[in-house]
């Protein structure tokens, strides 16, 4: 079928995909703009796996002060290249990503880094109030397991909603970044500080 230009440069607008994976995305999903759109995250999520095992040792420390040093983050993001590290890019990324910590907290980058202990005691405390409503166990172990993937996706980074589109998760928003950069980028610690919390 014949994809219009104006289709294209749409899709490469919206994905910032090159022209002939866009072109390839739109003639798969037959022209549907919405389809092309799945279509090249989940081409991006491929390319993404394929890369995960190369070395990420170049990249960016990024610093954000937010509410006038009311809260203030240090990230550092890994990619493979210097060339990759010094590109607007990379470093936009890197900004978006100290962005999304000051603004939503997370306390890990992934959910393999929470100690069971923390899980354990989240669900101690849930498991206490449900038996006091009076549910009964079977019920209650269900509630446990929703509330745990809950705690996972407020607290991880990784599973964080992206706080300018919460249809897309910061892995997924990794992912298209490793798909239109063309290298590994591995987002790997992070520190956030908000004046006045404890010390402990």
């Amino acid at each position: 079928m014949e994809i219009s230009v104006e289709l294209i440069k749409k899709l490469r607008d919206a994905t910032g995909s090159g022209i002939l994976d866009v072109r390839e995305a739109l003639q798969n999903a037959e022209g549907d703009f919405d389809k092309a759109v799945d279509y090249l995250r989940q081409k991006g999520l491929a390319k993404a796996a394929k890369r995960s095992d190369r070395d990420a040792s170049e990249g960016v420390v990024e610093l954000y002060s937010h509410g006038d040093g009311r809260v203030g983050v240090m990230v550092e993001i890994n990619c493979e290249t210097d060339f990759v590290a010094r590109s607007e890019e990379f470093r936009q990324f890197a900004h978006e990503v100290a962005l999304q910590i000051a603004a939503a907290a997370p306390r890990w980058v992934k959910e393999d880094q929470i100690p069971d202990e923390v899980i354990e005691h989240e669900k101690g405390i849930a498991r206490t109030r449900y038996q006091e409503e009076g549910k009964p166990d079977n019920i209650i172990d269900k509630i446990l397991e929703g509330m745990v993937e809950k705690f996972k996706a407020e607290n991880c980074l990784l599973l964080q909603a992206y706080i300018r589109d919460d249809e897309l998760t910061i892995q997924e928003l990794l992912h298209d970044k490793i798909a239109t950069i063309g290298e590994n980028i591995v987002i790997r610690r992070f520190e956030r500080w908000e004046r006045g919390e404890s010390i402990e």
